[in-house]
């Protein structure tokens, strides 16, 4: 689909990356980015989110350049998303429509499946409900009277049953997941998360330490489902597991997050959280920022975190440890593609694991049970 893309400066910074990201979005969605119109304001326009002018340019682009879809960097209310469809005769998406579509495309797994339709739903649902309320206004009318359910009425329920069976079954998955969970928490197995930016390399690195198959492409969300293997590091510290999770980006629908918890609990519960960053982007830093303001979301900004600095054959950078006045591993600089630093990497683990086994063979155990227990 031939796309129009638009972004509005409201002075923030970061604007530019912010464009980039919308143009890596809309192609990793199957879109064909055409056309990129820009505009500044102070705040939105209630009305059109980019002003009636502007939105009659962005009509006039749809016209010359034969376009059939117009995306916004922004998250747009149901009313300014059918006023913007009304004016412009062409289907419109936000930021938050276009993230989940691509989730959509993305999901393989049966929970990662039932995750993306919940938040799907939950996001239809505004558009719905506002956007049939003038049958509500009409008090019957021809192909309105019947069963005394109006159509609003009828769309809400069966939304909420659906959404009502899909919350049912992600609660099962996840009482799953907590099984193993504890499982491996009673063998005591040291238990690492990879989390990171889209597209930072988080998969290649799962792949390159533990062999395993994940896909692995250049686009945004190429992994959703969390997967997770061991991975044997040293005789002292034995094997860990290692759970590759889904990429984090630039406001993140606040109804993914939520409909992901079950997925992104993976690193609540891990013992090290690998920070994978993308040692080649100019915006490291504020990519960096949004992955640790997802995880204070979730409850995961307490888990210990080493900053693992990847792609560094892109940034002219050297394998290297860094650590913090305290002795500390703070960073890692490696490249999972060409391998460099991968020992270091493994050595950092390995460092960290071993003061986990120190920890807990120190941790008082629970007493034997006496004989007078047994009779």
């Amino acid at each position: 689909m031939r796309a129009a893309l638009v972004g509005v400066d409201f002075g923030k910074g970061e604007f530019a990356a912010s464009l980039e990201e919308l143009v890596l979005l809309a192609r990793s969605a199957g879109a064909e980015p055409v056309t990129v119109v820009t505009a500044k304001r102070s705040s939105p326009d209630p009305a059109y989110f980019v002003g009636s002018g502007k939105a009659e340019e962005i009509g006039h682009a749809i016209a010359d350049l034969q376009l059939n879809l117009v995306i916004f960097n922004h998250a747009l209310s149901p009313a300014q998303q059918r006023n913007l469809e009304k004016l412009l005769q062409c289907r419109v998406l936000d930021r938050t429509s276009l993230i989940l579509d691509i989730f959509a495309q993305r999901a393989q797994s049966h929970e990662g499946k039932v995750q993306v339709e919940l938040a799907q739903l939950q996001h239809l649902a505004t558009r719905l409900v506002r956007g049939w309320t003038h049958l509500e206004r009409q008090k019957g009318g021809i192909g309105l009277r019947g069963p005394g359910e109006t159509q609003l009425e009828t769309d809400r329920r069966l939304l909420g049953e659906r959404v009502k069976m899909l919350r049912a079954q992600l609660e099962r998955l996840q009482r799953q997941r907590e099984t193993r969970r504890r499982s491996r928490a009673r063998n005591h197995t040291f238990s690492i998360s990879l989390v990171g930016y889209t597209n930072a390399g988080k998969s290649t690195l799962f792949n390159t330490l533990t062999k395993a198959g994940v896909y692995v492409a250049d686009q945004l969300f190429a992994t959703l489902d969390t997967t997770s293997r061991k991975i044997y590091l040293n005789q002292e510290v034995g094997s860990v597991v290692l759970s590759d999770t889904v990429g984090f980006v630039r406001e993140l629908p606040h109804s993914l997050v939520a409909a992901f918890r079950a997925t992104l609990e993976e690193t609540i519960h891990a013992d090290l959280l690998l920070h994978v960053v993308d040692a080649a982007s100019p915006v490291r830093m504020e990519q960096i920022e949004q992955v640790n303001l997802v995880l204070d979301e979730i409850g995961a900004r307490d888990v210990p975190q080493i900053l693992v600095w990847n792609k560094i054959d892109a940034a002219a950078l050297e394998p290297a440890i860094e650590r913090d006045e305290y002795g500390k591993i703070q960073r890692v600089f490696i490249s999972a593609r060409n391998g460099a630093g991968l020992d270091l990497l493994r050595a950092a683990i390995a460092e960290y694991a071993s003061a986990h086994v120190e920890k807990v063979r120190e941790a008082p155990q629970d007493p034997p049970l006496s004989h007078a227990h047994l009779t």
